[in-house]
């Protein structure tokens, strides 16, 4: 007697494969996960950002905390000066996505290789010609 997989209901596979594409349009856009990370130390300015988030463009920062705070996930806040500051902080929304962020890099350190960038003659000991 053979087991049958069970029957997978269309519809619900449509509703999951729209909610992956949601979340992965936004989450997977470079940076992204690098500023959730972050923030989660808590709230921060756009300056201590820019200089916490090494390689970032100012332009590439504000256009993701945008799309953040756009998405509900982050918060920002303007206190007023002198010096005028912008505060940007994790939702309850963005602070409960940090433990699925986790996963994901734990299981890419499990089961994605590094990319090695050394020529093949190096990487397998011979001198580079």
């Amino acid at each position: 007697m053979s087991a049958t997989a069970p029957r997978l209901d269309p519809e619900a596979c449509g509703r999951a494969d729209g909610s992956l594409m949601r979340a992965f349009d936004l989450l997977g856009k470079r940076w992204t996960g690098v500023v959730l990370g972050t923030l989660s130390g808590g709230p921060t300015g756009f300056r201590a950002l820019a200089r916490t988030v090494e390689g970032i463009s100012d332009s590439m920062l504000s256009e993701r905390l945008g799309e953040l705070t756009d998405a509900g996930l982050v918060t920002r806040t303007v206190r007023d000066g002198p010096p005028l500051s912008v505060i940007y902080a994790l939702t309850d929304a963005g602070r409960a996505l940090l433990p699925s962020l986790a996963q994901i890099s734990r299981w890419a350190e499990h089961y994605l290789p590094l990319v090695d960038t050394e020529p093949a003659g190096r990487r397998e000991g011979h001198p580079a010609r």
